[in-house]
């Protein structure tokens, strides 16, 4: 591996374990561009990606592609990214996703609202993409260690 894969933390989070068990990451996201250059950084650094423009063609995707991971966008229009997380801990999917907000957003309460509904970790934007990388990273070593299962992040 160069230099530059090293030290990229994206590109890192894929292959973690040697193998590199590429993470399914649904993009929820209504700003096209962002949700597209976030897509493409995501597949250049060998994960799987999928781009949801709301929040109810989140909760249908989130059904048909069962995502390892959520990047939620909270201020969607219509139903809102704590909605969309509220009801994807009420529903009985197959898989309970790791769910990441990506908002403006970063007061106090703001993070606590994150909390109340459901969501993992609370970034904001613009999105850092050497924090984002570790985020996946971590959550990829956690994955590995479950035999792909991340009920490990389950909430009580």
């Amino acid at each position: 591996m160069d230099s530059a894969h090293r030290s990229d933390p994206l590109r890192q989070s894929q292959n973690a374990t040697g193998e590199g068990q590429a993470l399914r990451v649904l993009i929820v996201e209504d700003h096209e561009d962002t949700a597209a250059s976030t897509a493409k950084l995501l597949r250049l650094s060998g994960h799987d990606a999928e781009i949801a423009a709301s929040g109810e063609a989140a909760l249908e995707a989130a059904v048909a592609y069962e995502p390892d991971v959520v990047l939620l966008d909270i201020g969607l229009p219509g139903v809102d990214g704590l909605e969309v997380a509220r009801q994807l801990r009420e529903k009985a999917i197959t898989r309970r996703p790791f769910l990441i907000a990506i908002t403006g957003h970063d007061r106090d309460e703001d993070r606590q609202r994150s909390n109340e509904a459901g969501i993992d970790l609370h970034l904001v934007k613009p999105i850092d993409t050497d924090q984002l990388g570790k985020v996946l990273l971590r959550f990829q070593q956690l994955f590995d260690t479950r035999d792909g299962s991340p009920d490990i992040l389950e909430k009580d």
